[in-house]
């Protein structure tokens, strides 16, 4: 068996090859499996290839985070332009979009390229405890590329426990053509997979980097538990939410993890989208002005206003979060949103075309409010769970420390004020659709856009027409 070797490293610090092989470049652009996992060296790069296929354009480069938001009400079109997500803000996809192809191919490329990896190193002489380590990183980048096209693809776990059609479950290398057809697993049987890979991740997964760089582009424990705390809120399992941000999040502030690398709540907002190794980010994919996210894929070119950006959309001010009264002026989160010639936009990712910005996959805030929700939700009658308000009350205080603390009345009030809290802290990292169909909400109506009830066809995605093609047994959504 052969198998491609990436040329687009991660980061450079991460690649740092021995003297011979500097000396002595093999030129093929494919190696035979024995000499691909031969050391340890050749083993961490196909490892670092893993994480560079999740950054792909279609993926955390930025096209996920933005197919994610743009499907909710938080923004408008400007553009109508059918390349970038157009059809997903107007909820008008069939199978053969371009996204819904190339996002599809994209995701299951990069988890046949962990299939790849975890199957290579296993079978590699490099020691046990390299082994476990990178077969561990392989499974996180498999669980997270599977839990991103179960929010594209398939109905939310919720409804119906999991037991509607999820995605093409395929856990072993596809390295030849004939071995195509494969039915959908079930919603609960590809979160089961998801999990179990956590699991295994986080067992072996280091505590931490002393780089500082690769603590944050790099799995470790927190990052597998981080992401728990997500995928469990997705499957509404909420005393699960609990025990693994339990792990992360203390009981009372200071807000900082006694895990290494002891993530924390950031003091400073905009501080976490300029300092890219900062206390709060535990997971981001990393771009420079030679590795870009690649034309049209960034954060920066769908919400920035030209030169910065391609203002793709513009903040949606008129039943938007932004036009939530609660969310003051004095808010320091206002500070990215940025009027130009009119209209609002959102710049949280402020270099020319993305072209240096990181994109944050985690943060600590996300995983604060994970918990929180989870703690709400879990409280006994309508009890207002105290520990989740004081987290609820510290991010908002963070970016407003004059805001006086909320007091709901009720646990649902709770609840209420946590979900809209999401919405202004997480505004443009890619939450909204799975906060509006794990909750089984409608879409709002935005614009010209009707609103999307929970059992319209468009609700979810439609499979890919190319899998479709090639795969007999995979089944399309129903009224497609």
């Amino acid at each position: 068996m052969k198998i491609k070797i990436l040329s687009l490293l991660l980061v450079a610090s991460v690649f740092v090859a021995c003297n011979k092989e500097k000396l002595e470049p093999i030129p093929q652009t494919s190696l035979s499996e024995a000499v691909a996992f031969s050391d340890e060296a050749r083993c961490l790069q196909q490892v670092n290839g893993v994480y560079t296929q999740l950054k792909a354009g279609q993926l955390y480069a930025g096209r996920y985070q933005v197919y994610q938001d743009v499907r909710g009400e938080e923004f408008i079109n400007e553009t109508n332009n059918a390349v970038t997500a157009w059809l997903t803000w107007q909820h008008n996809l069939t199978a053969s979009a371009n996204e819904v192809q190339s996002f599809w191919s994209s995701a299951y490329a990069t988890i046949n390229r962990a299939n790849v990896v975890i199957d290579g190193i296993s079978k590699s002489p490099i020691s046990a405890a390299s082994k476990a380590q990178f077969i561990a990183e392989a499974k996180f980048v498999r669980a997270t590329a599977y839990f991103m096209l179960l929010q594209m693809y398939a109905r939310p776990f919720t409804d119906g426990a999991g037991n509607k059609l999820g995605v093409v479950l395929r856990l072993t290398p596809q390295t030849s053509s004939g071995d195509d057809n494969k039915a959908r697993s079930t919603v609960a049987e590809v979160y089961t997979q998801i999990v179990k890979d956590l699991n295994e991740a986080e067992a072996d997964l280091p505590a931490n980097y002393a780089d500082a760089t690769l603590r944050v582009t790099r799995a470790h424990k927190s990052t597998a538990i981080a992401l728990k705390t997500r995928v469990y809120l997705n499957m509404a399992q909420y005393g699960n939410v609990i025990t693994e941000a339990n792990k992360l999040v203390p009981n009372a502030a200071p807000w900082t993890s006694s895990m290494a690398p002891a993530n924390a709540l950031n003091a400073s907002i905009a501080t976490v989208f300029t300092n890219y190794t900062n206390s709060e980010v535990i997971f981001s994919m990393p771009f420079t002005a030679l590795n870009t996210p690649g034309t049209q894929n960034g954060l920066g070119w769908y919400y920035n206003p030209g030169p910065n950006g391609g203002g793709e959309f513009t903040v949606n001010t008129t039943n938007g979060i932004a036009a939530n009264a609660g969310w003051t002026a004095q808010d320091a989160r206002r500070s990215f949103l940025v009027v130009s010639s009119g209209k609002t936009y959102l710049r949280k990712w402020p270099n020319p075309n993305n072209a240096a910005d990181w994109n944050p996959v985690i943060r600590y805030a996300e995983v604060m409010l994970n918990l929180a929700e989870a703690l709400a939700r879990n409280a006994q009658g309508t009890t207002v769970d105290t520990r989740a308000l004081a987290i609820l009350n510290a991010i908002r205080k963070r970016s407003d420390a004059n805001i006086a603390d909320f007091a709901p009345a009720t646990k649902d009030e709770l609840v209420n004020l946590i979900l809209t809290e999401r919405r202004i802290e997480l505004l443009g990292e890619g939450f909204r659709t799975s906060d509006i169909t794990r909750t089984g909400s409608s879409f709002p109506a935005k614009g010209t856009v009707a609103a999307i009830a929970p059992a319209a066809n468009q609700y979810v995605w439609p499979i890919s027409i190319a899998e479709l093609l090639v795969n007999k047994l995979c089944e399309q959504n129903t009224g497609y």
